[in-house]
């Protein structure tokens, strides 16, 4: 821990999103034992990455924001708090929006692609859907871990860490989502692990990103937390939601959503 801490913060970035990544990776490894996976267990797992994605925004990306920003207001610089939160949430909203526009990429169970037309593979373009899903995680990281290193209160190192461990939990269940379905439409066990852990290695390069960003520039530090939250919270309204209760099991996305949420908000809460 010592020897972490000394690190410069671009480098505790990248090792903090290597972890998130290397979860991932364990999510993908599933396909070597199940070939199939129940989709109430399916659904409640996304549940549960969505709560533990809207209590990361709230207590490891906006509070901090908020408070940084009324630090600058009362100095007589930067916007009111509330402006300056509101402006990168709806900035991080946008830009995830965009990006699902643009970038080609199928979830499971439609069949039709999104995003720009292309003759691409259907395994990849599942792969991409997770990878987009994984670049607010990663920057999510990093300015965590940014505006730990800046002194911001509320945004210790510890705040960091359990940004960075609750986000390595739920990643869990989305490289599982990759590589089984994948499996289950007859890729071999190896190839479907591969593309499953794939979509995770965005993070540590959108980690590093975010780092490098606000240590280089701190006054855009509210901006990029609130962000980053906004990309955040437009995965979990967009896509992990939807999909939990598309099949029916309200009651155990529910029930995996409100406990994902408890559980990130008490790693914040007790390690921050």
């Amino acid at each position: 821990m010592e020897w972490f801490l000394r690190q410069n913060v671009i480098l505790q970035a990248l090792l903090a999103c290597l972890f998130t990544y290397g979860v991932t990776a364990l999510g993908a490894a599933t396909v070597f034992f199940f070939k199939s996976i129940n989709r109430r267990v399916l659904d409640g797992m996304l549940g549960f990455a969505g709560g533990v994605m809207i209590a990361a925004s709230f207590f490891s990306l906006l509070l901090p924001a908020i408070t940084m920003a009324g630090e600058a207001a009362a100095a007589g610089r930067g916007l009111p708090p509330w402006a300056a939160a509101a402006i990168g949430f709806i900035l991080g909203g946008l830009f995830l929006r965009f990006a699902d526009r643009l970038l080609p990429h199928l979830h499971e169970g439609n069949d039709s692609a999104e995003g720009l037309k292309t003759n691409w593979s259907r395994s990849l373009l599942l792969v991409l859907a997770i990878t987009l899903h994984n670049i607010p995680e990663g920057l999510a990281v990093g300015v965590g871990f940014g505006a730990a290193a800046a002194g911001i209160p509320g945004a210790g190192i510890s705040g960091a860490f359990a940004l960075a461990l609750g986000i390595g939990l739920q990643n869990f269940p989305e490289g599982a989502a990759v590589s089984i379905p994948l499996r289950r439409n007859g890729m071999s066990r190896f190839r479907a692990f591969f593309a499953g852990q794939s979509s995770g290695i965005v993070e540590p390069l959108a980690g590093v990103m975010g780092a490098a960003l606000v240590t280089s520039m701190q006054a855009i530090l509210p901006y990029a937390l609130s962000f980053a939250a906004g990309a955040m919270i437009f995965v979990v309204a967009e896509e992990l939601i939807p999909e939990a209760y598309r099949e029916g099991n309200d009651h155990i996305a529910t029930s995996g959503l409100m406990l994902g949420f408890a559980l990130m908000m008490a790693l914040d809460v007790g390690l921050g």
